[in-house]
């Protein structure tokens, strides 16, 4: 059985926003990494964000998760304001980031443990592997894993704690090109079952048009959203189709004024 959301997936909202750093050359002066970025994600939508390198796509979604303060502007997961980490907003980066002295079980649980409700919630890490198709590899260690099997690992970690938004920054990044196609088509289907608001970071157009309801093009450097595209796109897609080739022409197009296109999978 598919595990049950036990909570709505909720509205995220961006109002705004601007963030700086101190430069590295010079601690005294600060680089404008966003600009007065704003963007509104409905419940249970699946949004990817791209750009040029260095726009600040990541850096967003580390104020989205409340790991930063932004200078200025406002999110919000709801009504809610964000100010600080919560388990309501899942996080996975590239890199799985799995506990290497853990199992695969014991990396699941991780959430609960840390939340201290793991005894009434202990019947759902079986659940929520077999949903990523892990329950063979329960005892298993992050070194036994292949780097797919890893990622999975990391989703169900972030998922388990039935978050109202999922934040993925560039997951599929690091997995050769026919894993990270059938990693795409895992994390669609549990999107599928379980319509948790989802904002996806990606240099890989052909995935964000693969995976998403929109596709929100951000300037260089200091980001701000440049273009935001209705994805209209029957699903399952057709990487081959006409109508596939056409919008990713488009946002080729698109990104080459935006900025680097170069930076950007083709």
């Amino acid at each position: 059985m598919v595990a049950v959301a036990e909570t709505e997936p909720s509205s995220l909202r961006v109002q705004d926003v601007s963030k700086s750093f101190p430069a590295p050359d010079d601690p005294l002066t600060r680089r404008q990494a966003l600009s007065n970025i704003s963007l509104s994600i409905a419940p249970g939508e699946l949004v990817s964000l791209i750009g040029p390198s260095g726009c600040g796509k990541s850096s967003l979604l580390r104020l989205i998760a409340g790991l930063d303060s932004p200078d200025s502007g406002e999110l919000l997961i709801g009504s809610d304001p964000i100010h600080e980490p919560s388990a309501e907003r899942g996080l996975v980066f590239q890199d799985p980031n799995l506990f290497p002295w853990l199992s695969v079980r014991r990396n699941i649980e991780a959430g609960l443990v840390a939340r201290r409700v793991l005894r009434e919630k202990r019947n759902e890490v079986d659940e929520f592997m077999r949903l990523v198709g892990l329950e063979a590899f329960a005892d298993a260690y992050p070194h036994h894993l292949s780097g797919g099997m890893a990622q999975r690992v990391a989703v169900a970690r972030a998922l388990i704690n039935h978050p109202k938004v999922l934040l993925l920054d560039e997951p599929l990044g690091a997995l050769d090109a026919f894993t990270r196609m059938r990693l795409q088509d895992e994390v669609l289907r549990l999107w599928e079952n379980r319509r948790t608001t989802m904002l996806l970071v990606t240099h890989d157009i052909d995935e964000a048009i693969y995976m998403s309801d929109r596709i929100m093009i951000m300037t260089q450097r200091p980001g701000r959203i440049d273009r935001d595209i209705t994805n209209a796109l029957a699903r399952p897609r057709d990487r081959s189709s006409s109508e596939f080739l056409r919008l990713r022409s488009d946002i080729l197009e698109l990104l080459h004024f935006a900025g680097d296109a170069t930076s950007l999978s083709a």
